[in-house]
């Protein structure tokens, strides 16, 4: 399997006038114009992906709908496993009917996304540092005989603009 992990797009800064609930906080007009440039070449890098789980949190959700539109990727569905703080273990044991797919995306936040990443790669959250841009993506691969994974590539969003 490969698994992508998507942290979202930039966003607005925190702002609980505007905001009072956090999880509405959308992209910003700049972030989703620079991702939809990330997701073609995205799309052209991992054309065969399977499903799409994204954090229900606006800017996570935005960020999956902008890979659904601008990819051949199927239409994102809520994942509230991949909201900012929950545990990395607790994702993957949700992650368990999707086992048999060949290829995962997951849209989330920091730092969810970033434990997850060391958990999959090390078997512990903090087991490596990792950082991952808003718009960056991690591609990890799992063979049939790993419970880790392999890191095939982290890809900033600059590096993946067209």
């Amino acid at each position: 399997m490969d698994l992508y992990l998507v942290r979202h797009a930039v966003a607005h800064n925190r702002d609980p006038a505007r905001w009072p609930d956090d999880s509405g906080r959308p992209l910003t007009p700049e972030g989703e114009e620079d991702f939809r440039a990330v997701a073609r070449k995205l799309g052209r890098m991992a054309p065969g992906v399977q499903a799409v789980l994204s954090s229900p949190f606006a800017r996570a959700w935005r960020t999956a709908e902008i890979l659904a539109e601008t990819t051949e990727w199927p239409a994102p569905k809520s994942f509230t496993p991949l909201q900012p703080d929950i545990p990395p273990r607790e994702v993957v044991k949700e992650l368990v009917p999707y086992s048999r797919v060949e290829s995962l995306a997951l849209v989330g936040h920091r730092p969810c996304i970033h434990q997850l990443a060391a958990y999959l790669l090390t078997g512990d959250p903090d087991g490596l540092d990792i950082k991952i841009k808003k718009g960056g993506v991690v591609c990890i691969r799992f063979g049939a005989e790993n419970s880790t994974g392999k890191l095939r590539w982290l890809l900033t969003p600059e590096m993946l603009r067209d």
